[in-house]
């Protein structure tokens, strides 16, 4: 197994350092050949109106959404809001990979960073210190979605199946069951790599 990571801008080195801890192989990405040893990828947080402009920069926007079809994405913070469906702006550009919509920077401006102990679908005895920062909400979500976890009511943790995103940043801490989950749901879409 081989997990990419999105290392355009944003909190990347942290997702590496998880991957590192839990032993598995992971290759930083930059270019739209990189991408080919990967069989998923992660996209971190950050500042989703940069990553969008770089993803078109390097040319990787039509190479992201064709690998979406095959390969699991786990998306945080900023990487949630490049995977779903949100209505784009001049400066961001959604990749309309998964079945909903945010409204960026809903939880907060980053004065208003917070964390808060939530529960985990797969994992409900013991709480996940969740880290929220500049976090998106969202606001439409097709039925069919896989809701992982919620604060104050809102889902602030979903999968459609084949990815998963996240309003929080999973990589800060020494927490990395969800990135336990993903390695784990890697496996279970791609069983040749279990």
């Amino acid at each position: 197994m081989n997990i990419g990571i999105l290392a355009l801008q944003g909190n990347y080195y942290q997702h590496k350092s998880a991957l590192d801890i839990l032993g598995v192989k992971n290759t930083m990405i930059r270019h739209a050949k990189q991408l080919d040893i990967c069989d998923s990828l992660i996209i971190p947080g950050g500042e989703s109106t940069t990553i969008s402009k770089l993803i078109d920069n390097n040319k990787l926007r039509n190479i992201l959404i064709d690998f979406a079809m095959n390969n699991p994405i786990l998306g945080t913070c900023a990487g949630m809001i490049m995977l779903s469906t949100t209505v784009p702006t001049d400066n961001m550009v959604p990749l309309n990979i998964m079945d909903f919509q945010v409204k960026r920077n809903a939880w907060g401006a980053q004065v208003h960073s917070f964390t808060e102990d939530i529960y985990l679908d797969f994992d409900k005895d013991r709480s996940f210190h969740a880290v929220f920062i500049r976090a998106p909400k969202i606001s439409r979500i097709n039925k069919s979605m896989q809701v992982l976890s919620t604060y104050d009511n809102e889902p602030v943790l979903v999968s459609d199946g084949m990815h998963i995103v996240s309003a929080f940043h999973p990589e800060i801490g020494n927490d990395f069951r969800i990135h336990k989950y993903f390695i784990n749901h890697i496996n279970e879409r791609i069983p040749s790599f279990s």
